[in-house]
């Protein structure tokens, strides 16, 4: 090569924005909620939020909203799985002796989850309608209480490797506590959402030592790591 270098019309091969949410607060829509079955514990469930943010204008790029179906064309803002709570659904025990009963914890959740939204007239509204726990989420997700409206959420993370080899996040709405809710109204007054604090709502991927023998060194629990969003 001779001559001396040109810094004209040197494309770097993209905006830099993502297109999927991280940790911290936004103001999100849900477009559906769903079960999946948690692989370390049978009968457990995460509950998956899937949920956009903001329409970010003609300039930004999204995922498609079916990528077998693309004349539906691209989502307008940042998108993303967020589990409902840290850690998955289970029937079980403490450590103190106490039943846990998955389908009670799972009401709970649905319920409180409702008040913050807006929609506890819904969640009342089905009493004694469902035999089963996955009848009436699934009901909750087709009939779209929550349907076209913004709510702000604080969403916490847990850290892990993505298949590129980058630190991505496993996102999850932290608890409810005597600090504030993880979702609210848009505009909600008094506010009582959570702070985002990255010290307590990014969980650090821990360092595991190599193992020399090839095994598998997980531990199971009711949790996961992440996994590359795809939609």
């Amino acid at each position: 090569m001779s001559g001396k270098l040109s810094t004209k019309n040197i494309t770097t091969g993209g905006d830099g924005v993502s297109k999927t949410l991280e940790p911290g607060v936004a103001l999100c829509k849900i477009n559906g909620l769903s079960l999946e079955e948690f692989k370390f514990k049978d009968g457990a469930y995460n509950v998956i939020l899937h949920l956009e943010g903001e329409d970010l204008g003609s300039g930004f790029e999204g995922f498609f909203i079916d990528k077998d179906r693309p004349e539906l064309g691209k989502h307008k803002g940042k998108v993303g799985n967020v589990k409902g709570t840290e850690w998955a659904f289970a029937d079980g025990e403490t450590k103190s002796g106490v039943q846990v009963s998955r389908d009670m914890e799972m009401l709970k959740w649905l319920k409180q989850f409702c008040s913050s939204i807006g929609c506890l007239a819904w969640f009342d509204s089905q009493d004694e309608k469902h035999d089963t726990i996955e009848s009436l989420f699934a009901a909750f997700s087709k009939d779209k209480p929550f349907k076209d409206n913004f709510y702000a959420f604080c969403i916490a993370g847990k850290e892990y490797t993505n298949r590129g080899g980058y630190t991505a996040h496993d996102l999850f709405l932290p608890r409810y506590s005597k600090e504030g809710v993880p979702v609210e109204l848009d505009n909600a007054s008094p506010s009582k959402l959570l702070k985002f604090k990255p010290e307590d709502h990014i969980k650090k991927r821990k360092v595991e030592p190599v193992n020399e023998f090839g095994g598998d060194t997980s531990t199971p629990g009711i949790s996961t790591d992440g996994a590359d969003f795809d939609l």
